[in-house]
C-alpha cells in the first residue's frame, strides 16, 4: 500500500484520468473530492461490497430455474402463454379493447379506419 500525506486541495492523481482531492479536514474525518471517467464506477468499500455480494447471490442457480427450463415446450414448437384465471382467449379479428379490430386479418387497413372519407 502506497501511503501519502496531503494537505487540504492537494491532489493526488491516479494514472492521467483519476483525481483525489483533499476536500476538507474535520477532527479524524477527511472529506476527498473524486474526479473520474463515468466508466469508472468509483463507491465507498461498503457500499462495493454490498453489490458485489448482490451480483453474486443474482448469479447462482437455484433448483426451480433449472426445472423451469427443462420442462419441454407446448406442442407447436413455441412457449404457451400461462393461462389466467377467469379470463378467456380473444377470438381472432377482435381489437385489445374487445371491438372490432381495425386491421383485416390479411394485414390491409380499411378505408373507414384510415380516417379519409368512404366514396359510395
Amino acid at each position: 500500500m502506497l501511503v501519502l500525506s496531503r494537505q487540504r486541495d492537494e491532489t493526488i492523481m491516479i494514472g492521467d484520468d483519476i483525481e483525489i482531492t483533499v476536500v476538507d479536514i474535520r477532527g479524524d474525518k477527511v472529506r476527498l473530492g473524486i474526479t473520474a471517467p463515468t466508466r469508472i464506477s468509483v463507491h465507498r468499500k461498503e457500499v462495493y461490497e454490498a453489490i458485489k455480494a448482490e451480483n453474486q447471490k443474482a448469479a447462482q442457480i437455484n433448483n426451480a430455474d433449472v426445472e423451469q427450463l427443462r420442462r419441454k415446450p407446448a406442442a407447436g414448437g413455441g412457449m404457451q402463454a400461462p393461462r389466467i384465471a377467469g379470463l378467456r382467449p380473444r377470438p381472432p379479428g377482435l381489437g385489445s379493447h374487445g371491438g372490432p379490430s381495425l386491421i383485416r386479418p390479411t394485414g390491409e387497413i380499411p378505408p373507414a379506419a384510415q380516417g379519409g372519407a368512404q366514396t359510395a
